[in-house]
């Protein structure tokens, strides 16, 4: 069965595209077959791994019609991770991206073909929740929420929440909030800490896992890798990532359990 999960924020600059990246990365290193989606106009995974904006085709030429959804997958130098980029989209032409994409069943009927190879589909959207984000969320099983640690995200998380709600209650009753993990949480900084505090008393879908806001995510950006991938020993925040993807599968696994019925078994002997 393919998971499909959103990485969805009000708010921009919370470190979506990071935490989509190692998330991808770390569930492909654990055996799982990972197609991570780059639906941000800007092509924000392309430019974390330092790629330009010419190298790949993508999902602008599969909406023009110039390439087929499976032609269109890059596969890794880790087989179990592969990527369907946002494609050689010209600036000007970004309107006419998000419109294509928020047509009606147009982002399922894209990834139909493509998406029983995997076990898990990762969407990185752009910041907002506007008409490519609402595609993304009305197509997926699941969605995160990456929140940063500092006072004024406080209430863009309440609005994300709220668009959450309306998806699910209008158009995708199947969307279900995996978590809200917390990013750039700065243990040195009171006002991060007094954040992290409201969060984890005012919401009950909180990650026990958070992201810190740490030079090494800085140093993976400019050598256009995951964290995971700089050279020299494997960081704790690299990690972290690893963490992250037992607890996403752990909390898949609950959200499923609690909506399949309870089947009856026989009586067994052990001996």
């Amino acid at each position: 069965m393919t998971n499909i999960i959103a990485i969805a924020s009000e708010k921009g600059g919370v470190g979506k595209t990071t935490v989509a990246l190692n998330l991808a990365l770390a569930l492909a290193e654990r055996g799982r077959r990972v197609l991570l989606v780059d639906l941000d106009p800007q092509g924000g995974i392309g430019h974390a791994l330092s790629r330009s904006d010419t190298e790949y085709e993508g999902l602008a030429e599969i909406l023009m019609g110039e390439q087929s959804s499976e032609g269109a997958i890059v596969t890794t130098k880790l087989p179990e991770l592969c990527l369907l980029p946002r494609g050689r989209l010209d600036p000007a032409d970004a309107c006419d991206f998000e419109l294509s994409l928020h047509g009606t069943d147009v982002l399922s009927r894209l990834l139909e073909p493509v998406k029983s190879r995997f076990d898990y589909v990762l969407l990185d959207t752009p910041s907002g929740t506007g008409l490519v984000t609402r595609a993304a969320l009305n197509t997926s099983d699941y969605v995160i929420i990456p929140f940063q640690a500092e006072p004024l995200c406080l209430r863009s998380l309440a609005r994300a929440l709220r668009v959450i709600e309306r998806v699910r209650s209008t158009d995708n009753p199947r969307l279900a909030l995996l978590g809200v993990l917390p990013t750039m949480v700065d243990r040195d900084d009171e006002a991060s800490q007094v954040v992290m505090a409201e969060v984890w008393s005012g919401f009950d879908c909180v990650f026990d896992t958070v992201i810190p806001r740490a030079e090494v995510f800085t140093n993976a950006s400019l050598r256009g890798v995951p964290v995971g991938y700089l050279k020299g020993p494997v960081s704790p925040e690299a990690r972290r990532f690893g963490v992250l993807a037992t607890e996403v599968e752990a909390t898949i696994e609950s959200l499923t359990e609690r909506s399949e019925p309870d089947v009856e078994r026989p009586q067994r002997a052990l001996l």
